[in-house]
Formats: structure tokens, sequence, C-alpha cells
């Protein structure tokens, strides 16, 4: 196949995504298969681009004067009411902005504020430094802005990064401390209750029936083959033994995934099929020796 038809071929097939026919002959003259090229290259960009919903911006805040890094200082979307703080390198991140004008607050103590207006197209990925001035002139001149009302979930601690992780797919189900607290559940059958695709099998007597709860039962999902039971993963470890039995007290958080198709993949095997249920404790996993 000639290099230029092997260009071509491979433009065209990412560009429209059909399948390639090598032995055809290109005949055409070299002037008009370059501009096609061209053609074809400069839309890949654009279309590419317009698959993609969302905007982040990322930076640093400095001190005008010093050129020092500002530690700990809020990086504020003013239209999301968003906030997000500076780390010990002065380095922020602002993800999952929607194109258009918006308008940033930077704030630290010390320091008058700063809003500035920024431009974000579809899927952008900007970088953009924000500079406090912390002298008598900056202090001086420094506008007076409205009190602004920010409020922002709590970050996950580290060892929850992959259930929050997970929840981001929309997988499964999610039960969080708060979630446990304000439903008032006695022991993890009660918090199972009413989740879909979940049941409760009691043996045909619900113990512990005049206090409401459900101790005796097992876990069962409903689409479960022979009515196996779930698997238990007890801080990122298999334990089918403690993890039905563990007290509500210690549980900081549930996944609960009711058949093959909702269990992630680090889950997945032959018990897939039943169902896993992974159960987050207070305690935690225990250290790994150095």
């Amino acid at each position: 196949m000639p290099a230029i038809y092997r260009l071509l071929c491979h433009a065209s097939t990412q560009r429209f995504r059909h399948r390639c026919v090598s032995n055809i002959p290109v005949r055409l003259p070299a002037a008009p298969v370059t501009a096609l090229l061209l053609s074809l290259w400069a839309g890949l960009p654009s279309a590419a681009l317009s698959q993609k919903g969302t905007a982040q911006i990322t930076g640093t805040v400095t001190d005008l004067t010093t050129h020092a890094v500002i530690v700990n200082a809020d990086v504020i979307h003013l239209g999301l009411g968003r906030v997000t703080v500076t780390d010990s390198s002065g380095k922020f991140l602002l993800t999952d902005l929607q194109p258009g004008i918006v308008r940033i607050l930077v704030r630290a103590k010390g320091y008058p504020s700063s809003v500035n207006t920024i431009a974000l197209a579809r899927g952008e990925f900007m970088t953009r430094d924000f500079e406090l001035d912390s002298s008598a002139t900056g202090r001086a001149n420094a506008q007076k802005l409205p009190s602004v009302a920010v409020s922002a979930p709590k970050p996950a601690e580290p060892r929850y990064a992959d259930f929050e992780r997970r929840r981001a797919t929309g997988r499964g189900h999610y039960i969080t401390r708060d979630d446990i607290e304000k439903g008032g559940f006695a022991n993890l059958q009660d918090a199972m209750k009413g989740i879909r695709g979940v049941a409760l099998d009691c043996g045909g007597a619900t113990a512990g029936a005049a206090s409401g709860t459900s101790l005796g039962c097992n876990i069962r999902m409903a689409r479960a083959p022979m009515r196996c039971n779930p698997e238990y993963i007890v801080d990122e470890r298999v334990d089918n033994d403690f993890g039905p039995n563990i007290a509500i007290r210690d549980i900081e958080a549930l996944e609960v995934y009711t058949g093959p198709s909702d269990v992630p993949g680090e889950f997945a095997g032959r018990y897939a099929g039943c169902g896993v249920i992974v159960i987050w404790t207070k305690n935690g996993p225990p250290r790994k020796k150095p």
C-alpha cells in the first residue's frame, strides 16, 4: 500500500469508523490528496473535544509581592458554590465544570480577596495562576465583597477513596454512616431492608420480631441462583464468617452489589452471581508490617 494511502486510510478510519480496504489503488493527484488529508485531520480534534462535556481549572495561588506559594487558600466557583483548597505547594484543581463564563473567588487569611472572570470552552483543561496582594497597597485597594455562603461535602478520607470511586459509577447500592444513623438500623440485616434486589431469608420465622429487628435472618440476593449466600468483603478482605454478624455500630460504610452485572471487576469471581456485600469498619484493615 502506498505510504500516502496508508495515511489517508488511517485518517478516514478514525474519522468515519469504517473498515479501510487496502487493495484500492490511489490515482488522485498529490495536491487533492493532501487537501483531503488536511480536512480529515483538522476535524479530528474538534470531534474529540465535542465528546467532553466538562472542563477543569488548575493552577497555583501565590503572593504578588514575595512570589511565595499560599497554602490553604480557598478557590471558589461562585456559580456553583464549590470550593477547593490549595495544597502544600499552593496548587488547586477544580473539576467537572460546565463551559461558559465562570467567576472564581480566591481568598486566604491575611490577604484581600480576588474575583477573576474566566471563559471556559467545552472539555478545556485550563491552567490559570492567581496572585493575592498582601502589601499595604493591596489591602488599601481591596474591594469589599458581599459575604458568600459556601458549602461543600466533607472530603472522603484516603481509605475510602475506592468506596467513592465505585459509588461514582452508579452501579450498586451505597450506605454511609450518616445513612445508618438517620435510618436507626439495629443491625446489618435492617440496613438491607428496602434495597432493591435484596431479600431477607428468615427461615419462616422473624427473630427479634418484638423489637422490629431481623436478627437471625440471612441476607440473600433475589437474583442469586439456588439461594446461595453473598460474598462478604470486610475492610478489603473476604470474610464470610464475621461479615454477616458484624455489629452495626462498627460499620462506617456499605456497598451492596446484587448481581454479576453490578459487581466491580475487583470483586468479580465465582461468587459474583450470589452478590457481594462490602463492609467498611471503624477500625479499618490491619496495618501492614514495614
